[in-house]
C-alpha cells in the first residue's frame, strides 16, 4: 500500500548495515537506502526510510553490508588480455622488452574494446564502480565503459615515440583534443590527459599536455617515481629526480595525478604536499614487480591526498581493490615494522571517499550521502570467513575478497544484481577472451 505523504524513489534497499563512511557518521545496524534520480535520496534506519519512500523496486540486502561502491584510482583497462604474458621480471625488462613489443603487435581497436570489457565485468564483480584508466585507443575505452555503466576517468596515453594508436606525439594530442571535446559532458566519462611518464616523454611534450589540461580544466596523469631505475635515468638526463624535474618545469599542482610515488625523498614529499599533488599507491604492482615500498604514511602525515588502485592486471594480476586493501595495509606494517601502522579505517578510505578525493570526485561519490550519486554496492556477510562481526571496517580491509560482493548499483542503475551481471554478456566476453589469447600466445 503506498501512502500518500511518502515520496517516491526508483529503489530502496533493505535489511542491511549501512556503513556510508561520511565524515563522522557510524555503522547503522538496520538500515536502508533510497535511490531517485540517480542520486541517493535518504539514508538511515529500515523504520525511518521507508515512512518517507516508496519505490516500485526493493533490494533486500538480506543482512549483509551496504557500502559505497569502491575506487580503483590507476589501472590500464584493455592490458587484462596480456594477464599472465610476462611475469616475474623487473619494471624495465618487462615494459621495454615484453610490454612494449606486445602492444605493437597486437594493439588494436578489438583488443582494446573487448580487454577492457574483460576488466569491467572483473571489477563490478568485485565492487569498484569508479575507475582512472589510462591507455591507447581510448574511445574503445569509453565505448565499452558506457556499455558496462561504470564511472571512469579516462586518458590517452601519449608518448615521444609512436604509439599504437598515433604515429607521432603531435597525432597523439590531437586525438587527446578530440577525445576531451566528446566526453567533456559525460555524466559518466570524465577525460584527462594521460602522459605515460617523465623518461618517456620530454619536458617540451610534458608542457604541452599541461597547457592542453588546462586549457579545458581537466586532471594530468603521470606515472611519477616508479623505480629505482626512473630516478637514476632521469638524474642522467636532466641532473634531478623525476619529482624535482616535474617541479623545475611548474607541473607539480594540484591538476596533477601521480601514480605510485615510490622512490621520494623528504624534500621531495613536501613538495608534493605543498604543491597539492594527488597520490594513488599501488601497491600489489610495486610488490609484484619489486620496484619498492612508496611511503605513503609520510604522505598521509603531511595532508597528501592518497587513494588506491590495482595497476593494469598484468602487473598485479587482478583488479579486485578488497585485495589491494588488505596488501596495502599489512605491507607498510611490516616494512616498518609497526602494527599500527595504516590502520584498516585509513586504507578503506583509500579505496573511497579518500581515492574519489585523489580523482576530484568526492562531491559525487566515495560516500553515501544524500545528494551523492548512488555508486553503491551490497557486500554478503553470511559467510565463514567474514562471522563473527566485531568491527566490520577491519572484516572489510583483512577478510573480505572481491567474491564476497553480491550487488552492484551505478549512478542509480542495478548493474549486477545476485552476482549476476546485468549490462554485460559474460559469456561473449570470456570467449573473446580466449580467441586473443590464442592468437597472442607465444609459440
Amino acid at each position: 500500500m503506498v501512502f500518500p505523504h511518502r515520496k517516491s524513489a526508483d529503489i530502496i534497499i533493505i535489511n542491511g548495515m549501512i556503513l556510508s563512511l561520511a565524515p563522522d557518521s557510524q555503522p547503522i545496524e538496520k538500515g536502508a537506502l533510497a535511490i531517485a534520480g540517480g542520486r541517493i535520496a535518504a539514508v538511515g534506519s529500515k523504520e525511518e526510510v521507508e515512512a518517507f519512500y516508496h519505490a516500485p523496486q526493493i533490494m533486500n540486502a538480506h543482512g549483509g553490508l551496504i557500502m559505497p561502491g569502491l575506487v580503483n584510482g590507476h589501472t590500464h583497462l584493455p592490458m587484462s588480455f596480456f594477464r599472465g604474458l610476462a611475469d616475474d621480471l623487473s619494471l624495465d625488462v618487462w615494459l621495454k622488452e615484453y610490454i612494449f613489443p606486445a602492444e605493437k603487435k597486437w594493439v588494436n581497436e578489438g583488443f582494446v574494446y573487448w580487454g577492457t570489457l574483460l576488466s569491467l565485468a572483473e571489477l563490478i564483480r568485485s565492487g569498484t564502480t569508479t575507475v582512472a584508466d589510462g591507455y591507447f585507443f581510448e574511445e574503445e575505452v569509453a565505448r565499452a565503459v558506457e556499455k558496462a555503466g561504470l564511472r571512469a576517468l579516462l586518458g590517452q596515453g601519449i608518448l615521444d615515440f609512436p604509439s599504437p594508436d598515433s604515429p607521432s606525439p603531435e597525432e597523439a594530442l590531437k586525438k587527446i583534443q578530440a577525445f576531451i571535446q566528446q566526453y567533456q559532458h559525460s555524466p559518466l566519462i570524465h577525460p584527462v590527459l594521460f602522459p605515460h611518464t617523465v623518461y618517456t616523454c620530454s619536458p617540451s611534450l610534458l608542457l604541452r599536455c599541461s597547457e592542453l589540461a588546462g586549457r579545458y580544466g581537466v586532471p594530468m596523469v603521470i606515472h611519477l617515481a616508479e623505480t629505482r631505475s626512473e630516478v637514476e635515468e632521469v638524474g642522467r638526463r636532466y641532473g634531478k629526480s623525476p619529482v624535482l624535474h616535474l617541479e623545475g618545469l611548474g607541473l607539480l599542482s594540484s591538476s596533477l595525478i601521480a601514480c605510485h610515488c615510490v622512490w621520494l625523498g623528504e624534500e621531495e614529499m613536501d613538495l608534493l604536499a605543498l604543491r597539492g599533488v594527488r597520490v594513488v599507491h599501488n601497491p600489489e604492482s610495486n610488490m609484484k614487480l619489486a620496484s619498492g615500498v612508496a611511503p605513503v604514511p609520510e604522505l598521509l602525515a603531511r595532508g597528501v591526498r592518497v587513494g588506491l588502485g590495482t595497476d593494469g592486471s598484468c602487473s598485479n594480476n587482478n583488479l579486485d581493490l578488497f585485495q589491494e586493501m588488505d596488501v596495502a595495509a599489512k605491507l607498510h606494517k611490516v616494512h616498518r615494522l609497526d602494527p599500527t601502522v595504516m590502520p584498516s579505517s585509513v586504507v578503506l578510505e583509500m579505496a573511497t571517499l579518500g581515492g574519489a578525493r585523489v580523482l576530484g570526485l568526492e562531491k559525487e561519490v566515495g560516500s553515501l550521502e544524500v545528494g551523492k550519486k548512488a555508486d553503491v554496492i551490497v557486500v554478503e556477510l553470511s559467510r565463514p570467513h567474514l562471522q563473527p562481526v566485531y568491527n566490520v571496517v577491519s572484516h572489510l580491509v583483512y577478510s573480505a575478497t572481491g567474491a564476497d560482493v553480491r550487488d552492484v548499483v551505478i549512478d542509480g542503475k542495478l548493474v549486477m544484481e545476485n552476482r549476476k551481471l546485468l549490462t554485460l554478456d559474460e559469456e561473449e566476453i570470456l570467449a573473446k577472451a580466449k580467441e586473443w589469447r590464442d592468437k597472442i600466445k607465444p609459440s
